[in-house]
Formats: structure tokens, sequence, C-alpha cells
């Protein structure tokens, strides 16, 4: 029956007090985010991108959740910030010479190592198995340890020699202060970046308009063509006038045009003449030339 006298209970088992929170098993944390994929939840292999909060994924998934517009599509808390392919970088990894996981044949049980990391620092040496901080750069994309930036400082990649700035440093799997940092300067970066595109598309715009609009000063100092029909090209020259005196720049352009014409037609008589003395003084020398030709001919006929 119990409680007779043979067993003596204790408090703890007689009141239930509240329940311990289970901790999250730290090892199995650091392993779900440096070796598998943030979106997919696959392995991490090659290509591998970064986002600009430091989360890694497999290049493939990325591009298959950009390019997938369904409608029933779920949503990705993990994604939610990407939105073009541009918002990731490709990782250049310098790979762990001690690791040989995938070399290694399995032909039946075998034992990961997960502490063992698959990548490392190219300055310090440091595994990437998420006890030490890493990062990468923005502009170029190469992985270092926090504390090959920290103890080698430079205003270049160590790898690459691609000059950068404190904002381009990205911490991979960072916590919650750190995501929320870049998170900021995320936010900033693109709409300093909205903002850019829109004084773009305004000055182009502006141009555009005034190209296809003819300016102030082609109307006033401008030069005005007119064709006559001899094909020669006559000039008026347009001077500056008032706004009332638009009318007399008018009869000036309309009297100039009558000149222009009356010359073209005393041209066009003109050469009409010149063309009549020259062909009756050809066929002059023709019959000439031909009465002669017949003599001659006679002559020797004779």
């Amino acid at each position: 029956m119990g409680c007779d006298g043979g067993t003596i209970p204790k408090r703890h088992e007689l009141v239930k007090g509240p329940r311990k929170v289970e901790k999250a098993d730290k090892n199995a944390e650091l392993v779900a985010k440096w070796h598998y994929c943030a979106l997919s939840q696959e392995k991490l292999r090659r290509p591998i991108v970064a986002c600009e909060l430091g989360r890694l994924y497999n290049k493939d998934a990325i591009i298959e959740f950009l390019l997938d517009k369904s409608a029933d599509k779920t949503p990705m808390t993990a994604a939610s910030h990407i939105k073009s392919i541009k918002n990731v970088t490709e990782l250049k990894l310098a790979d762990n010479p001690a690791w040989s996981g995938d070399k290694e044949s399995i032909k039946g049980g075998k034992y990961d190592d997960m502490q063992s990391a698959r990548f490392i620092c190219p300055v310090v040496g440091l595994e990437m198995n998420g006890r030490h901080r890493f990062c990468f750069l923005r502009n170029c994309g190469c992985v270092f340890s926090e504390r090959a930036l920290k103890e080698i400082k430079s205003e270049v990649c160590h790898k690459c020699g691609v000059p950068f700035q404190e904002e381009d440093v990205i911490i991979l799997n960072g916590s919650k202060e750190d995501v929320e940092v870049l998170k900021k300067r995320m936010e900033d970066r693109r709409l300093k970046s909205k903002l850019e595109k829109k004084s773009r598309k305004s000055k182009s715009a502006e141009s555009a308009s005034q190209q296809d609009s003819p300016g102030p000063s082609k109307a006033k100092d401008g030069k005005d063509c007119i064709s006559s029909s001899s094909g020669e090209k006559r000039q008026v020259i347009l001077t500056k006038s008032s706004d009332n005196g638009n009318s007399s720049v008018a009869g000036k352009v309309n009297k100039a045009s009558a000149t222009t014409v009356k010359r073209s037609i005393a041209d066009s008589e003109k050469s009409e003449a010149y063309k009549s003395i020259f062909t009756s003084h050809s066929s002059a020398k023709r019959s000439k030339e031909e009465c002669s030709n017949w003599v001659t001919h006679t002559a020797y006929c004779f």
C-alpha cells in the first residue's frame, strides 16, 4: 500500500513544483548551424552562400526558393529577407586538410565526428565548427576567423587583396545582438540603394525631356536653313527679340523666304539661258564638223 511507515516521503515527491525548462543541446545546435543549410535543412555542399544576416545556405536551395512563384509557397522565415540572388554572397572557403569525411568509403556503420570541421581559417588555421567566431567580407566573399582580423589589422583582404570597410564584415551565425546589428545595417544599405536609384531615374528623365523639347537658346539664336528650288541652302539668322516682337520676327522670316524664292527663280532663268547658249554653240560646232567631214569624203571618192 505504501506510506505505512516503511518509507518516508519527501516534500518534492508530494508537492509538484514548476517544470524545469528544457535546454537545447548546444552541440546539436552548432551542428545544425554550421553543417546544414538554413533553408532546405540539407548538408552544406558547394557552392555555399551566406546572406546579409550571416546565415549559411546551399546556392541551389536559394535559386529554387527565388524561382518558386506559386501561390501555395510556404513562407520561410530563414529566407524572408532574401529578395534576389544579389542579397547573398558566394563564400570562398579554405578546405581543412585533416578532414576526410567525404573521402572515406562507407561499407557499414560509421561514426561521424561532427566536431571536426570541413573548412578552416586560411590565416590562423582555426576550424570552422562553431566554437570560434567566423566572418566573411561582403565585397569578395573570403571567410576568416574573427581572431585573424583582430590580430592582423588591415584595410584589404588577407587572401585576395580587395579593400573593405568595417561595414563589409559580416559575422557568420552570430548571436542575437550580432543579428540585430547586421539587420540594421542591411536596412540602411537597402534604403540607400533605393534613394540612389530614384535619383538616377530622375536625372535620366530630366535629360530625356531636355533632348526632346527644343531649348530657348535655339529659338532665339538658332539658324534656320531654307532650301531653294535649285537645291541651294540659304541660312536665315534670327536675332533676339522680346515677347512682344514675335510678329516682327515672323515677318522678317517671311520676307527673307520671299527674297530667297525670287533669287532662286532668277538663278534658274539665268541657268536656262546659259544652257540654251551652250547648246546652240555646240550644235553649230557639230554642223561645221559634219560639213567638213562630208567634203573630205566626197573629195576622196572623186
